[in-house]
């Protein structure tokens, strides 16, 4: 097996010049036209005079939920489990299924993190209480009040509810902590979707044949978009004040990765070789760490809130919650189609 991962790692390379304007002209392309998907939902969804019909956004919405899962799926788990399959690698990774278990690690990890995140902030959110009997700050469960959390704006504001004896036990609600978890799930969504774009962007550089290089081209841009719009409608309902730049930021950072690693793969295309064994453990591990990111999110924090956990899903028509599972599935079902070609 030592030999086989040698004769792998020194394949010959097939360096390429050709079409090097269309390669080029492809990073400003890919920025355009994913910044352009990515901004869509923030812009409606913020900015009063492009406001859309609450359906579009809708539609925006599950669609991209739809994509994300798929990505996840198709997009990065099975990749990663082709590369940390080849037979170029050590032979562990012959005989056992290390792309599943750094995709499991991932997400048992995410899920830690988000677990930390939610009650910390729960217990900043019940330290900063704020009591207008008296004007102060201080936590409500020390003085025998009910707390609640509503958000108003960009600062979200603890009113007391109503008192409760001394002999009964004393609960604080502290929604706050669900709108830090929710703001840290969007994060980790950006971070595993970033993580996943830089790696397209240095495969798409380093390929050599013309034509594969502009069918995946063709297929990257309508995946980068996708994605990026199911990124961008999650962005925009970040519950931040109207005037937060964060969620633009969060857009255009998504619309620069993969042009950036689009411009790496082209400058490493002369030493670069996607069939090495050292490429392989590289992309098979960070495909498979970012699938169980993306499963989490996807699974827990996009389809189990917005159906599952969404009293909206519950009382509104039947026909219309019909319409979102199917706008979901289409978003799924489009993605996954893609990866046929990539």
């Amino acid at each position: 097996m030592a030999d086989a991962e040698i004769n792998c790692s020194n394949a010959r390379l097939e360096p390429f010049e050709d079409g090097i304007g269309l390669r080029v002209g492809a990073i400003f392309i890919l920025l355009v036209s994913s910044g352009a998907m990515t901004l869509f939902p923030i812009v409606t969804r913020r900015v009063a005079r492009f406001a859309v019909p609450a359906a579009v956004f809708d539609f925006a919405k599950f669609f991209g939920s739809g994509v994300i899962i798929a990505t996840a799926f198709i997009h990065l788990l099975a990749p990663g489990v082709e590369a940390l399959s080849s037979p170029c690698l050590n032979e562990n990774f012959q005989n056992y299924p290390f792309a599943f278990a750094f995709a499991m690690i991932t997400m048992f990890l995410t899920f830690i993190v988000e677990l930390l995140a939610f009650r910390i902030g729960a217990a900043k959110a019940a330290s900063l209480a704020y009591d207008p009997h008296t004007g102060g700050h201080h936590h409500a469960a020390e003085h025998g009040n009910l707390a609640r959390v509503v958000s108003t704006g960009a600062v979200p504001h603890t009113l007391v509810e109503k008192n409760v004896s001394d002999s009964d036990e004393a609960l604080v609600k502290v929604p706050l902590s669900a709108a830090a978890s929710e703001i840290l799930g969007v994060a980790i969504l950006e971070f595993g979707v970033i993580f996943h774009s830089v790696i397209i962007g240095i495969t798409l550089g380093t390929i050599g044949d013309r034509s594969s290089f502009v069918t995946l081209f063709v297929v990257i841009i309508f995946h980068q978009m996708f994605e990026g719009l199911g990124l961008g409608s999650r962005l925009a309902l970040l519950p931040l004040g109207p005037g937060s730049a964060i969620p633009f930021l969060g857009a255009v950072a998504y619309s620069l990765v993969t042009p950036i690693g689009l411009a790496i793969g082209l400058g490493v295309r002369h030493t670069y070789n996607e069939d090495s064994a050292k490429a392989s453990y590289v992309t098979g591990t960070f495909d498979s760490a970012s699938a169980g990111i993306l499963l989490y999110t996807g699974l827990v924090e996009l389809l189990a809130h917005e159906f599952i956990f969404n009293e909206k899903m519950r009382t509104d028509p039947l026909g219309k919650v019909l319409v979102h599972v199917c706008t979901m599935l289409l978003g799924a079902g489009i993605m996954a189609l893609l990866g046929r070609w990539a």
